[in-house]
């Protein structure tokens, strides 16, 4: 079920998208920590972010947000109030090679996944998503199952930027309404964890 809400455009959430019962999962579990995800949100300037100029023909020469900055002001805001990011090394030791084929071994940066912020004591996961759509799919429909099946986090939390949003960053960042669309169409699993996708405007 998607929730939208309209109002003043600031840096806010003004949609929801309930995934395999994340909606509820939130509010019976973890009710104060989406307080403080609702608190974060609210408290970064969007206007500070407006600073990437496009290249890009159909743009060219207009101001639009910066993704990674305001990725860098999340992780800023959510350490202040004890959230971290969560990473797990990875061996890749798993399927079987052919034909005498060895896999390369790791260089000195050993492979990881992560996410990007779990609340100490809580098994509440969070990703901030502002690139392409498949890393929006991979978050919530691989890395958090992965998470949770190795008991890290039970209950996700996805935060996107909603269409108007994107529309004022560079060409290829997805947004809210694709995403809900094709969660609602692909359905869920057994194996499925609730998440509560959020949406934000500026």
């Amino acid at each position: 079920m998607v929730e939208y809400k309209t109002g003043e455009a600031t840096l806010k959430i003004v949609a929801k998208y309930d995934f395999n019962g994340g909606k509820k999962a939130v509010e019976e579990k973890y009710s104060a920590e989406f307080a403080q995800i609702r608190a974060v949100i609210n408290s970064i300037d969007s206007s500070l972010y407006k600073t990437k100029e496009s290249t890009e023909k159909t743009m060219l020469g207009k101001m639009l947000f910066a993704p990674t900055e305001i990725n860098k002001a999340f992780k800023s805001e959510f350490a202040k109030i004890g959230w971290a990011n969560h990473k797990v090394n990875c061996d890749y030791i798993h399927g079987e090679y052919l034909d005498g084929y060895k896999p390369a071994k790791s260089s000195h940066v050993k492979p990881f996944r992560d996410m990007d912020f779990v609340k100490p004591g809580t098994k509440l996961g969070i990703e901030v998503q502002f690139g392409k759509y498949a890393f929006m799919v991979y978050n919530v429909c691989a890395k958090m199952t992965i998470f949770s099946k190795m008991g890290f986090i039970d209950t996700g939390i996805e935060i996107v930027p909603v269409k108007n949003f994107a529309d004022e960053m560079s060409t290829g960042v997805s947004y809210f309404e694709q995403f809900a669309w094709d969660l609602h169409h692909r359905g869920t699993s057994n194996i499925d964890i609730p998440v509560l996708i959020i949406g934000i405007d500026a």
